[in-house]
């Protein structure tokens, strides 16, 4: 029997039912604005977080990258939360590409308006400053454990930024697991951002894409941006169906991820050398703290039926996704309980 795959919620498959979507799209050369899929899609997205215009990307990496080019001028400061994906896990590119350098705000991935507006920087008038050209905020945040930012928070945050004139960005890779985590719909936190880019893959399960919102005239300056960093693609349609696909069908499978995270929080916080709050896990993701084994032989020693990933020293990341189903949680479960009980 193959091993539960916790790794990420990156490695899920489409469904039969998503591969048929795909091979009946209809698609034309999305760069000459032909692809009728894509633009289903982009409408869709579009109505989704409630703002005016969409964009299909290859992946929520280009999404931001793209928020930064498009909201910034080089030079610019960008704020941050602690662990932010795009200071980590984009290889740079927010100096390479964009030319901007990070303030990081916060602790635990999230930051309140009275931290935000501490690390809010105007330039003066003889230069030295990097102004703050964007404040972004991770929702769900991944390093801090899939957790949400409050809506309430979010609110105060924004009117921090209108306060500074400066514009505010959502990186939502897994916006749709903050809305099903608190039972709300993303317009909860995106009616109050200047942008915001969600992922088609990862929860939602589409092979590939991520989909950039925002005005129209933010849009139009993406696009040429998309074009920039080699994010034009052809017949896209055959992706973008299954972008379509899973936002009218999969949505609402997410609060089963949810339940199935917290059930291995809850029996991992049981077990000898492992220190977890269970209640803090919200959504998908599962981090726990090692004190008695390192997290490499722990990965080791459960891989034979579950895998997963070390997540720093002493920390183990798990993350369920729409490929693993009750019984995929009950031997996951049995695993750590061997190898650690």
């Amino acid at each position: 029997m193959a091993p539960v795959d916790l790794r990420s919620d990156t490695v899920t498959r489409p469904s039969p039912e998503m591969r048929a979507a795909m091979a009946a799209a209809e698609v034309g050369d999305d760069v000459f604005g032909e692809d009728p899929t894509v633009q289903a899609l982009e409408a869709r997205a579009a109505d989704w977080v409630g703002h005016d215009a969409a964009l299909f990307l290859p992946s929520g990496t280009m999404g931001n990258q793209i928020a930064m080019l498009a909201h910034c001028q080089r030079g610019d400061d960008v704020v941050v939360g602690e662990g932010a994906h795009s200071v980590l896990y984009e290889s740079g590119g927010g100096g390479a590409l964009a030319g901007v350098q990070f303030t990081v705000c916060g602790r635990g991935g999230h930051f309140s308006a009275d931290e935000l507006t501490a690390c809010l920087r105007s330039e003066d008038p003889s230069g030295h400053v990097a102004p703050t050209g964007l404040v972004m905020v991770e929702n769900t945040h991944n390093r801090g454990g899939g957790k949400i930012m409050d809506p309430e928070a979010f609110e105060a945050i924004s009117l921090a930024c209108q306060g500074a004139d400066v514009p505010l960005h959502i990186d939502g890779a897994r916006l749709a697991n903050a809305a099903a985590g608190l039972g709300v719909p993303p317009t909860a936190w995106t009616a109050r951002a200047d942008s915001v880019t969600f992922c088609l893959s990862k929860g939602l399960g589409a092979p590939v894409g991520s989909v950039l919102c925002g005005s129209e005239g933010f849009i139009r300056r993406a696009h040429r941006y998309r074009k920039m960093l080699g994010g034009g693609m052809r017949q896209a349609g055959v992706l973008a169906a299954a972008g379509l696909h899973a936002l009218e069908h999969h949505l609402d499978d997410l609060a089963h991820d949810h339940r199935r995270a917290r059930a291995l929080a809850e029996a991992l916080a049981g077990l000898p050398g492992v220190s977890l709050d269970s209640a803090a896990v919200q959504t998908n993701i599962v981090i726990f703290t090692l004190t008695g084994m390192t997290p490499q032989a722990l990965c080791a020693a459960v891989a034979p039926a579950v895998r997963v990933l070390p997540f720093g020293p002493q920390q183990v990341r798990a993350v369920f996704h729409r490929d693993v189903d009750d019984d995929g949680l009950a031997r996951a479960i049995a695993a750590f309980q061997r190898a650690l009980g």
